[in-house]
């Protein structure tokens, strides 16, 4: 686990806060910086073919063991982190041995991981966990997943003359968390027939659905005028836009009212002013259709305020983003017996779940290479209150090596 550790620490040090108003790619620099030392270790480990493409993607490859003819498999993970909150100048705090209760987080005192909050804790005690000190995100999500296949690799690496395996391929991508992941990405070069991204919360998880996704991007376009002279000239954008988002519904399809498979409308970023200003809105279920009903909800707000504003343009727009894996992963049914298999292999009870999310492997689902998600120990991703486990990481480690292996088995 020290090594393990120190790659984790080394990782969210480096700001990749991900920008979804940039037109580079990838969105930030910081993210290049991550990847080129990621290409480096992965070189020092003496993986093949190791890659780093214009666009910040990652590959190199763990040979198969000698007189092996297994298929390829995949690992993936991102190197962005959530725009959301900061990702510039994290502290890493390690509470070894955790004694149980509340964690005060001493860059900002009211920042509290409270144990009522965050049940797993209980489970955890005597565990090494990792927070950051209240003032950013720590970025678990998804450096927790780029230090898991690197340690693992490692570890394969270490071992050439044990338990046969294929050919793995190591991905890196950038710019998960604004939609644009594996919108760069070849997957003829990547040669597998399924992957997994190491993503995921907790331990012995295996996300086998994800949220289907679009977003809406709401533009008020006014009339700006000087307010002293404003009387029936000005039409105010900000009043219009927030007129639009007090509408839309707060009992039901909202964050937070809804759980399990329940969908919801997000706006999470408001910008401009009195001569233009638009909300970007998150749409999310489980059941695809139903975006195009929430899509329609906007739409006839959009409308009743264009008739109470005729001199404002009012536009909603909608943006595809990601489809829930569930359909795409019944191509490749290994790709979940594989992974169950490797989690009951590593000692752990294994549970197929569903992510209130997604990941690369929704996008790559849906391209066509079945990309269920696994457990990495990530808790509270893109939040100030963040935190992951080292053991919980550990046995993300522990996974991926059994799943070597019983890929190995396949011919």
């Amino acid at each position: 686990m020290p090594a393990l550790l120190e790659r984790f620490l080394r990782y969210v040090q480096i700001d990749t806060q991900a920008n979804e108003s940039s037109k580079t790619v990838p969105s930030t620099p910081g993210q290049l910086n991550l990847c080129r030392l990621l290409a480096d270790e992965c070189r020092a480990l003496g993986l093949a073919d190791v890659s780093l493409n214009e666009f910040g993607i990652v590959m190199a490859t763990i040979p198969a063991t000698a007189g092996c003819d297994s298929p390829a498999i995949a690992w993936l993970a991102h190197v962005d982190t959530s725009p959301e909150t900061s990702g510039a100048d994290v502290k890493p705090i390690v509470h070894a041995n955790y004694s149980g209760g509340d964690i005060v987080l001493p860059g900002d005192r009211s920042k509290i991981i409270r144990v009522a909050e965050n049940p797993a804790l209980t489970d955890l005690v005597g565990c090494t966990l990792i927070t950051t000190d209240g003032t950013t995100l720590l970025g678990a999500d998804d450096k927790a997943g780029v230090a898991v296949i690197m340690t693992a690799a490692a570890k394969l690496m270490a071992r050439a003359g044990g338990l046969p395996h294929g050919p793995i391929r190591l991905c890196f991508t950038c710019d998960e968390e604004i939609g644009r992941g594996v919108d760069h990405l070849d997957l003829a070069k990547l040669g597998a027939v399924c992957a997994y991204t190491l993503d995921g919360e907790g331990q012995g998880l295996v996300d086998s659905e994800t949220f289907s996704a679009d977003q809406a991007v709401v533009t008020v376009t006014g009339i700006n005028i000087h307010p002293s002279i404003g009387k029936g000239k000005l039409v105010n954008a900000v009043r219009i836009l927030g007129d639009f988002l007090t509408r839309l519904p707060t009992d039901r399809i909202s964050p937070e009212t809804t759980s399990d498979r329940e969908g919801f409308m997000h706006p999470y970023h408001i910008e401009g002013g009195v001569a233009r200003a638009f909300a970007r809105i998150l749409l999310r279920d489980f059941e695809t259709a139903r975006l195009r009903e929430y899509a329609g909800l906007l739409e006839r707000i959009a409308a009743e305020l264009r008739a109470a504003h005729p001199r404002a343009q009012i536009e909603v727009k909608i943006v595809k983003q990601y489809r829930n894996m569930r359909d795409g992963l019944v191509h490749e049914p290994r790709a979940i017996a594989k992974a169950l298999e490797a989690i009951c292999a590593a000692g752990l009870e294994p549970q197929q779940t569903i992510i209130r999310g997604g990941t690369d492997g929704s996008r790559l689902t849906e391209l066509g290479l079945p990309t269920p998600n696994l457990s990495t120990g990530e808790h509270n991703p893109h939040s100030p209150l963040e935190w992951t486990c080292l053991e919980e990481m550990q046995k993300a480690v522990d996974v991926l090596v059994a799943l070597a292996h019983v890929w190995g088995e396949e011919s």
